[in-house]
């Protein structure tokens, strides 16, 4: 579906302007949660082929019994499919294209990591949504269909924000000036899909983009799941499994807003480089720690028993600080210098770099790391057996990362630099007065650039 979706969208970019493709996108979004809550989902008993499921597991047997689920109840599938494209396309393609499209690289290091921060404030309102609506389940009566219900009123608050930001993109592009670029960008020729490919693919800058996106979603990919495994060992009551991640998440969310609190003071004195950096940095040094503890922590046992821990939790708690750190840095600087990275870029190669980018690679990444550790597992029979070896192919990828980071630091400085150079041509390229002398001895004023 991502890759299905990105094919589409290099297509439609093509032959529209960005104000119709930006509600092209959105409203079948829109559409469809809403058509979810009030139609599909009510209707499920009569458009799941259930029995259609059953005749060809009978036919088929147990090796199609993925896909037949899949079948079984494909408006869920639909509905899941669409909510994860919602992430990676109306809040990483639309949303921060737009933002993009009207901000310029200094407004960005302000203002980025305060976009971050209003996401996360969202997130305390939309959980409490979700509670109220888990709380209302439990009050209703027998025979009524509770989830009927608050889908409905859930369904419903995502199509009025839905329309809120379609009126809030009209509205900003009604009455907000856009910054003022350089008029001497190169106009690229319209591309077909195949083209905007492959020229996506020739651009370093792009792969070096792409490198930074997959790295992060390979690498967080291997440390959590590994981490994970770790907590369920020392933890194997729900309870406190489910009251530590408690705290996992208090811990996350402080760190987090500490850090977006930082972020502008980083990106007004050390510059995109180092903030690009910091989150591949932070990850390779708490992730040597972590592996360390798990490899090498049974000589540790006694001087760790001074201080009432054992060598799993010692790695419990490391490896929840290389979460709470790495994602925090994630939030904060990572996102605001992705983001920032597209700026410069042509409009062409802006929007399908982004839209490769943000609906591809972010999905790659997730993937790879689960792929990554399923190869592992069937390998060396169990994913502690296989720890050895992920953190020695988690040490290859932060270190590529780094690598990426550092040549796209270089380009990206050489193309706002080209950016303010022109820019300061075009402010000196004003009419410049000339004098010449008249038959009657008077004086007319002329331009050289008339």
């Amino acid at each position: 579906m991502a890759i299905g979706f990105m094919l589409l969208y290099t297509k439609l970019a093509n032959v529209l302007s960005k104000k119709a493709l930006f509600y092209t996108v959105i409203v079948p979004f829109i559409a469809f949660f809403g058509a979810f809550g009030f139609m599909l989902y009510p209707l499920s008993n009569y458009i799941h082929p259930e029995a259609l499921a059953d005749k060809l597991l009978a036919v088929l047997g147990p090796r199609f019994l993925g896909p037949l689920a899949i079948l079984r109840i494909w408006s869920f599938c639909l509905f899941y499919v669409m909510a994860e494209l919602w992430g990676s396309v109306v809040i990483s393609v639309l949303f921060w294209g737009f933002a993009n499209q009207i901000t310029t690289v200094d407004e960005a290091k302000r203002f980025y990591p305060l976009f971050g921060l209003g996401a996360n404030i969202a997130l305390i309102f939309s959980g409490r949504t979700v509670k109220y609506f888990s709380n209302l389940r439990k009050n209703l009566g027998p025979g009524v269909d509770g989830w009927a219900i608050s889908l409905k009123g859930m369904m419903s608050i995502v199509v009025l924000m839905g329309l809120a930001i379609c009126f809030l993109y009209w509205w900003v592009n009604k009455f907000v000036p856009l910054p003022t670029r350089s008029m001497k960008k190169k106009e690229k020729p319209k591309m077909g899909t195949m083209e905007s490919l492959k020229f996506l693919v020739s651009s370093k800058y792009i792969r070096d983009l792409a490198t930074l996106v997959v790295a992060y979603g390979i690498s967080i990919n291997l440390v959590e799941v590994t981490w994970k495994s770790k907590l369920k060992a020392q933890f194997p009551s729900p309870n406190e499994y489910s009251s530590f991640m408690g705290d996992f998440s208090t811990a996350t969310g402080i760190a987090t807003f500490t850090m977006m609190l930082l972020s502008q003071f980083i990106f007004d004195k050390y510059g995109w480089g180092a903030a690009a950096r910091i989150t591949p940095t932070v990850l390779l040094l708490t992730g040597v720690g972590f592996f360390s503890l798990i490899l090498f922590g049974d000589p540790l046992g006694p001087t760790l028993a001074k201080f009432g821990m054992t060598p799993l939790l010692a790695a419990v708690y490391v490896g929840a600080m290389q979460n709470i750190f790495s994602k925090s840095a994630k939030y904060s600087l990572f996102d605001p210098c992705k983001e920032m990275a597209y700026i410069p870029l042509d409009e062409d190669t802006k929007v399908k770099g982004k839209a490769a980018i943000d609906v591809v690679c972010n999905p790659l990444g997730k993937s790879g790391g689960a792929l990554i550790q399923q190869f592992m597992i069937l390998t060396f029979g169990s994913l502690a057996s296989s720890t050895p070896y992920l953190g020695g192919i988690l040490l290859v990828i932060v270190l590529a990362w780094l690598a990426a980071a550092k040549s796209l630091d270089t380009q990206f400085t050489a193309l706002r630099q080209e950016e303010e150079l022109e820019k300061e041509m075009e402010r000196a390229a004003v009419k410049i007065p000339v004098v010449s002398e008249t038959r009657n001895g008077t004086f007319a004023g002329g331009s050289l650039l008339n």
